[in-house]
């Protein structure tokens, strides 16, 4: 049965295609809706860039027709503006000036018209809670949301190899489909693997006999950088083998690497200390220089009124980076801090000298981004449009390395499977160009209170 689906504003501000993606439906927008398009549409970063994109594609709806009596849509359906639905009564507490509650009212107005049921999509959780009470049913926009972060794909599984394939293995590899699972039951099973997808390879007869491998064209072949130790560091775990192999990897080979895991797995600490090998200890003119840019939650609201050139506003974000660089200039924990000016001037020599920079994340819009090792760290705060502008703003010789906790998400409106981290991994799944990997709770490299801390909070 075709529907009403009345789209809240924070929809569009998310994903301006939504407008198309409800099928043969009547998709609505009340008018306060374009009020608050119009008031987003000078907004700083990706929110005023939706607002404005969205409202060129109104424009186009409106050069088609009467948008009062509603324009069939290409993808099929019809979108229309309600203006009416003012007589609409709502309970006392839900006063008619607030935009939400209008929206209510829009909804409230619609159902039951022309037989149909009026639907809400919103990203907010206290307007669906509103509308339940009401009687509206609601719903998430679902079109860019993905598996649940336990059903999301890891970039990494154990398999059992026949002893005599395990035999061969560094000098043949093994074929993937001479590797197998064992479930709960005790029955084999054959697993899906992934092109990249690394693998932990376990002999049949023997399970302390293991080695480390990646998916390739149907082989599972041997770690090429299992010996490397860049910038003097050394894997501590098989997460960290597979992190660093896919981190050591030229860019024409892996220029996407994505990498999601909790805190404490080493992966910003890891991904700065391959980047400086590349720069600094065994430069090979792979790279110009390292950027990295790190998401914020209030960072495309409040970059603008921060005191300051870009640098000094975008310096507190990069704190983090900075408490990383410290322990990678100097690895002696003993005599790291003995010196403090000492150990910041020589991570204001790699600034100075442009081997690494920072920028703000909305600055990267509409830039190709050339011969750069490129850091996107806590990348879960990025939204799907935001992963797809910065992996097609990679030019020749960039390798994008996304870097996350889809758990720990601090912006309005994200979740576990609608972040930009989660979308580009699921999206970009079994692509030769793609590397992923997520790291265990297990290879956290904290302290022993962070470990004890995992096991018990």
């Amino acid at each position: 049965m075709i529907k009403f689906y009345v789209l809240d504003t924070n929809v569009l501000l998310q994903s301006p295609e939504a407008l198309f993606a409800f099928s043969d439906n009547h998709v609505v927008l009340p008018i306060v809706v374009l009020e608050e398009l119009d008031n987003m549409k000078k907004a700083e970063g990706e929110l005023g860039a939706n607002a404005r994109k969205a409202i060129r594609l109104l424009e186009e709806l409106r050069r088609q027709g009467d948008l009062r009596q509603g324009v069939p849509l290409q993808e099929g359906g019809v979108l229309s503006v309600e203006t009416n639905c003012k007589d609409v009564e709502l309970p006392p507490e839900l006063p008619e000036s607030k935009a939400d509650n209008r929206i209510l009212q829009v909804l409230k107005g619609l159902s039951g018209r022309d037989g149909r049921e009026a639907v809400l999509v919103t990203k907010d959780l206290l307007l669906r809670l509103k509308a339940q009470v009401l009687g509206i049913r609601a719903e998430d926009f679902t079109a860019e949301q993905v598996h649940r972060s336990s059903e999301q794909y890891r970039g990494r599984c154990r398999v059992y190899a026949p002893e005599a394939s395990f035999k061969e293995f560094k000098k043949k590899g093994v074929r993937t489909e001479e590797v197998y699972q064992v479930d709960e039951a005790g029955e084999i099973i054959r697993p899906e693997l992934f092109e990249n997808e690394f693998v932990v390879l376990v002999s049949d007869q023997n399970e302390k006999k293991t080695q480390l491998g990646r998916v390739e064209q149907g082989v599972i072949r041997k770690l090429e950088y299992r010996k490397s130790t860049p910038y003097g560091i050394s894997p501590r775990n098989a997460g960290q083998y597979f992190l660093q192999e896919a981190l050591m990897q030229p860019a024409d080979k892996a220029p996407l690497v994505i990498v999601k895991g909790m805190a404490g797995t080493s992966k910003t600490f890891y991904s700065l200390a391959v980047g400086l090998e590349k720069l600094l200890n065994h430069p090979t003119g792979e790279y110009r220089r390292i950027l990295v840019c790190r998401p914020n939650a209030q960072f495309d609201e409040d970059i603008g009124f921060l005191p300051g050139d870009e640098q000094e506003k975008i310096s507190p974000l990069m704190r983090p980076i900075m408490d990383n660089l410290e322990q990678l200039i100097d690895s002696n924990q003993e005599t790291r801090y003995q010196d403090e000016a000492e150990l910041q001037d020589k991570i204001a020599e790699i600034f100075d000298r442009g081997l690494i920079q920072t920028e703000a994340l909305n600055f990267i819009r509409g830039r190709s981004i050339v011969k750069t090792y490129l850091i996107i760290d806590e990348a879960q705060n990025m939204t799907p449009n935001q992963a797809k502008g910065i992996i097609t703003r990679a030019g020749e010789g960039t390798k994008i390395i996304l870097l996350g906790d889809p758990m720990q998400i601090d912006r309005s409106f994200l979740d576990e499977r609608t972040n930009g981290l989660s979308y580009a991994a699921e999206h970009m799944k079994g692509s030769p160009l793609c590397w992923q990997l997520t790291m265990s709770a297990e290879e956290c490299e904290r302290s022993a209170l962070a470990m004890d801390a995992i096991g018990r909070l």
